[in-house]
Formats: structure tokens, C-alpha cells, sequence
């Protein structure tokens, strides 16, 4: 079984993995993904890939990321679970950065991304189904075994993405609050549909850096323990990707079918 890591911020290489590097050409342009070498350190049936989602280098920004290509490049290379990270700030006082938050829902404030691999014609009409945007299996999995990896994890947190790459103004923070947002970020939509679109697993993982702006004067960031943080989060994302599912989830073949793709 082929499984996947996307990194955000702070998390551009995964440390204590040798990976090779491979350009995969897909539908919607080229996405450069990273093969672990050295197969010794999991099951010997997984195969890991990693994507930077911003560039080893973080030389992509938010906006200018190409989704697609890196969603499809995973699915044409077999990957069946993905768990993503994100760097977030918090939008709640009781999410004080330093926090972990396993993402259950989200909040769309982004203009002008390509959302879907179905643009009518010969693509096809389809539209997901988004109740649980994020599985719940892999969600599970996170949360049952954060404990054995010295972890502590919110169970929920509503992810409000906004388009970036400037920062949020103080009055957007207020609005992204009331209206049920918890975290904010720049790059979680359309990554999670696109995923839910093809079919593959895929849970999320943010952590926070800063407060919002407003809630707790200047913004600063905070990264202290990086390292440590860092190398839990993989280990448990490679335990959480490679156990059995324990509870169900709709993340393949949930979507109503208006023109189906032509092949």
C-alpha cells in the first residue's frame, strides 16, 4: 500500500527519512513528490511518498500552489491515505499556539483556485459530498495513537482557509470566529476536496503558531520545539497510516454523478 505525507510550513523535509526525488506529470502539470529509500524503516508492504506543498526551499506561496497536480500525481502513483499538515494561527484564546488540533471541518474564504477535476464537458459534472471532509478512519487512527507518541491532540477544530499570502486583518479574524472557524490557514481548500474528489483517504493535522490578529496583541511566532514536535508528528502519521482502519468512513465513491467523465 502506497501512503502519503503533504508538509506545510516547518514541515518542507521529514527528518530521519532518506528520500529520492521524482517529477510526475500529470493532467494539470508537473508535481515533484519524494520516495522514501529506505523501505527498512515500515512494514515492508508500504511505500511512503512525501510532497512538499510549498517547495523544499518554501518558494511557493499559497495562491500560487498548483493543488491539482499534486493531488493527481499521488492518486496516479497509487497512494491511498494521505495525512496533511498545516501551519495555523489560532482564532480561539483555548487554542494557544504550540497547539495540535485534528481538523474535522472547514471554512472557504479563497477566490480563484481550480477546486475540481470536473470542469464539465469531457471531465464530467460531479459533485462530492462533504458532511465529514476529512476521514474519519484516518481521524481516529491520529487520535487513538497520539498518546503512544507523547502527543496531545484537540479531537476537532474547524479550519477556516483563507487565500493569502497576506495575513488576516483583525476584523476577518472576528468574522472567521463567529462564524465557527477555530484555525486559520491558506492552504487547506481545495487540497481536501480534491482528495475526496479521487477518492484517497485523507486527514489533516494543524498546528498552531501564532494567535490571530486581535486576540492577543502583536502577532509573533512561535516555534519552540519544532524538532521534537516535528519528528512525533511523523512517527505518528506513519503508525496512523499504516494501521487497519477501525471505524468507516464515505471518502470513495460519495458523490452525486450530474455527466460522468469520458474516457
Amino acid at each position: 500500500m502506497r501512503i502519503a505525507i503533504i508538509g506545510g510550513t516547518g514541515f518542507n523535509r521529514l527528518p530521519g527519512i532518506h528520500f529520492e526525488p521524482e517529477i510526475v506529470a500529470t493532467p494539470y502539470g508537473q508535481a515533484l513528490v519524494y520516495r522514501a529509500v529506505e523501505r527498512s524503516l515500515f512494514k515492508p508492504e508500504l511505500e511512503l511518498i512525501f510532497l512538499s506543498r510549498h517547495g523544499v526551499e518554501h518558494t511557493i506561496p499559497p495562491h500560487r500552489i498548483n493543488y491539482r497536480a499534486n493531488l493527481k500525481a499521488l492518486a496516479m502513483l497509487g497512494v491511498e491515505r494521505i495525512l496533511a499538515t498545516f501551519a495555523v494561527g489560532s482564532l480561539r484564546i483555548d487554542i494557544p499556539p504550540l497547539s495540535l488540533v485534528a481538523l474535522d471541518q472547514f471554512l472557504d474564504f479563497t477566490q480563484g483556485r481550480e477546486h475540481t477535476f470536473y470542469e464539465g464537458g469531457k471531465s464530467g459534472v460531479v459533485h462530492v459530498e462533504l458532511t465529514e471532509p476529512y476521514c474519519p478512519a484516518l481521524r481516529e487512527r491520529i487520535l487513538s495513537l497520539a498518546g503512544d507518541h507523547g502527543l496531545v491532540i484537540l479531537p476537532k477544530a474547524t479550519y477556516a482557509c483563507s487565500n493569502g499570502p497576506r495575513l488576516e486583518s483583525a476584523a476577518e479574524v472576528r468574522m472567521m470566529a463567529m462564524l465557527g472557524g477555530d484555525v486559520v490557514g491558506m492552504t487547506g481548500v481545495p487540497e481536501v476536496s480534491l482528495a475526496r474528489e479521487l477518492g484517497i483517504h485523507y486527514a489533516a493535522v494543524a498546528y498552531s503558531i501564532n494567535y490571530g490578529a486581535g486576540l492577543a496583541g502583536p502577532i509573533t511566532f512561535d516555534d519552540s520545539g519544532k524538532a521534537e514536535r516535528q519528528k512525533a508528528l511523523v512517527d505518528l502519521f506513519i503508525d496512523a497510516l499504516a494501521s487497519p482502519f477501525r471505524v468507516p468512513c464515505t471518502c470513495q465513491g460519495h458523490a452525486l454523478v450530474i455527466h460522468p467523465p469520458e474516457k
